[in-house]
Order: structure tokens, then C-alpha cells, then sequence
């Protein structure tokens, strides 16, 4: 198998919190279908990503990948900034 067929699973989301040393919260929305009313429904999760040298702040929209687990909660890092926040 080649490596380029592993790629990483990335998501994408808003930065909500940058208060940690090196970690940011991101969250993640997601549309699902209700199973009775067929009605789409917005769905969150929130992750822990690794931000090795503190460049992201609140509101940037990010593309986070997983990685090995590098605490209990943090598996996955800073892929790139897609979008700046305006403050």
C-alpha cells in the first residue's frame, strides 16, 4: 500500500478557544438527518488540537488532522488556517 493512500482524517472548524498553552478547542458542526421527521439537524463536537506555535486565534476558521495521541484528549493538530477571525 502506498502512503499516499493513508492520508490523515482532517476536519474543519471554528477555533472557540485559544486560553490553553499550545492547544486550541475547536469546533466541529456536522448536518444529520433525524431518523422520523427527515428533517436535517446541526449537530457539534468539539476537539482538542495541537497549535505548536500559538498562531490561531478565536474565530479562525482551521483544518485540524489526527495525529498519535499526544495527551488524553489531544489527537489531533493544526493543519493550516483557512480563514483569519476580524478583530
Amino acid at each position: 500500500m502506498n502512503s499516499e493512500d493513508k492520508s490523515p482524517r482532517t476536519q474543519t472548524g471554528k477555533v472557540v478557544s485559544t486560553k490553553m498553552n499550545k492547544s486550541i478547542r475547536v469546533q466541529v458542526d456536522r448536518l444529520v438527518l433525524h431518523p422520523v421527521y427527515g428533517k436535517y439537524i446541526r449537530k457539534s463536537s468539539t476537539l482538542l488540537a495541537h497549535d505548536e506555535n500559538n498562531e490561531t486565534r478565536e474565530g479562525d476558521i482551521v483544518i485540524v488532522k489526527a495525529c498519535r495521541p499526544l495527551s488524553k484528549r489531544k489527537v489531533w493538530t493544526l493543519d493550516k488556517v483557512l480563514e483569519r477571525a476580524d478583530f
